[in-house]
């Protein structure tokens, strides 16, 4: 890593460390990700930088991605061992302030988005709740912008036939924009 590297880094950091940390919060479902940004941005400093990057922003949410789906894949390890004192190590359970943040129609929604499968997840995280356009998002997940367009469709399809939307003006329009 050279100087000119760091400084970027610390650059993008400062630019964009507030929308990886809500990306982080919508992707995981939970609120104590500061350890998830701190490694996003770890990653993007050791990154090999081969050429210029064009949209530093959707560039770390794909690293940021690919943290949180190291991190499940990590806590999925950890739950599978048998021993019974390290299962008990890590809470699920959220505290009374995350609970009381959500309001009970975007805690619905949210929760809704979070037992889709992950390619609606990603599609409805980056699109729908973090704006980006669908040639970003087509950038951060690896795939055409066609795929983005039809897995968006499908995304918003399941939210509505989950048949657990609340039928609120807010609602009805977060789900069907």
């Amino acid at each position: 890593m050279d100087d000119i590297t760091g400084a970027r880094i610390e650059q993008w950091f400062r630019a964009y460390s507030n929308d990886v940390y809500r990306f982080l919060v919508y992707y995981t479902g939970r609120k104590d990700i500061d350890d998830l940004v701190q490694e996003t941005f770890i990653r993007a400093l050791k990154a090999p930088q081969k050429s210029e990057i064009v949209n530093p922003k959707t560039w770390l949410f794909a690293i940021a991605r690919n943290v949180a789906i190291d991190e499940e894949r990590k806590k999925k390890l950890r739950n599978w061992l048998p021993d019974l004192f390290l299962q008990h190590l890590v809470s699920r359970d959220k505290t009374p302030e995350e609970s009381l943040e959500l309001s009970e129609n975007k805690r619905i929604l949210y929760d809704i988005i979070n037992q889709l499968k992950r390619s609606y997840r990603d599609v409805l995280i980056l699109r729908g709740i973090k704006g980006l356009s669908s040639k970003e998002t087509a950038e951060v997940l690896g795939w055409s912008e066609s795929k983005v367009h039809t897995t968006l469709h499908r995304a918003m399809k399941a939210v509505q036939n989950s048949g657990k939307v609340p039928e609120t003006e807010e609602m009805t329009d977060a789900v069907t924009r």
